[in-house]
């Protein structure tokens, strides 16, 4: 297991974090959290983190950003220490429980729901666009410094759906559309989000 101290803490210009990685480590990868196997453990509440600026190449976020962040501060400086940490281009991989699905809600250690619109706030590009609309949404990554784009959304369809509809291929844009009226549709989302910094 890795110190704590700073010092022992890898600091290759090449990490790849597994972070909030429980019972599941990922070879290749420093797995961090406070409970579980981990290599390190820490707790991603508590900041700084123990990595230098630009030095970490892809994070693993595996159902863990639910979990993070109850006082919305936590969760913004969360995205501040991910974007510190993260090289240009660093790409994070984010799983997270459908915001309109019982697990969500089932599990009492969730505190946040995490949507695609609310990863895109921290985009300085939609930022500056929606404030030239007069849009009335947050700009997340103008205000706190940081960049990140949302690259790709995979949906994961839950049971309830295939009951709904047994056919063999999944029709994405009635499943899109049918989420927003029904809860339990759609049982996960993963999204490739990419930091963007000057190299």
């Amino acid at each position: 297991m890795f110190s704590l101290f700073p010092s022992a803490v890898p600091q290759s210009s090449n990490l790849r974090l597994n972070l909030g990685c429980g019972y599941r480590p990922m070879e290749g990868y420093v797995n961090v959290d406070l409970y579980g196997r981990p290599d390190l453990v820490l707790d991603l509440e508590t900041f700084p983190w123990p990595w230098s600026d630009n030095t970490v190449a892809e994070v693993q976020l595996i159902q863990v950003l639910e979990h993070l962040g109850r006082d919305p501060k936590v969760y913004l400086k969360i995205w501040q220490e991910l974007y510190r940490i993260c090289k240009p281009r660093a790409r994070l991989i984010i799983e997270v429980p459908h915001h309109r699905h019982d697990n969500f809600y089932d599990d009492p250690t969730h505190v946040r729901a995490v949507t695609p619109l609310g990863v895109r706030m921290f985009s300085q590009r939609l930022n500056r666009e929606w404030n030239q609309r007069g849009y009335a949404c947050s700009s997340l990554g103008l205000n706190l410094g940081v960049d990140f784009e949302l690259r790709d959304i995979s949906y994961q369809p839950s049971s309830v759906w295939f009951q709904r509809h047994p056919e063999p291929e999944v029709n994405w844009q009635l499943l899109l559309r049918e989420s927003q009226v029904y809860n339990n549709l759609i049982q996960s989302l993963r999204m490739v989000v990419e930091v963007m910094k000057p190299a």
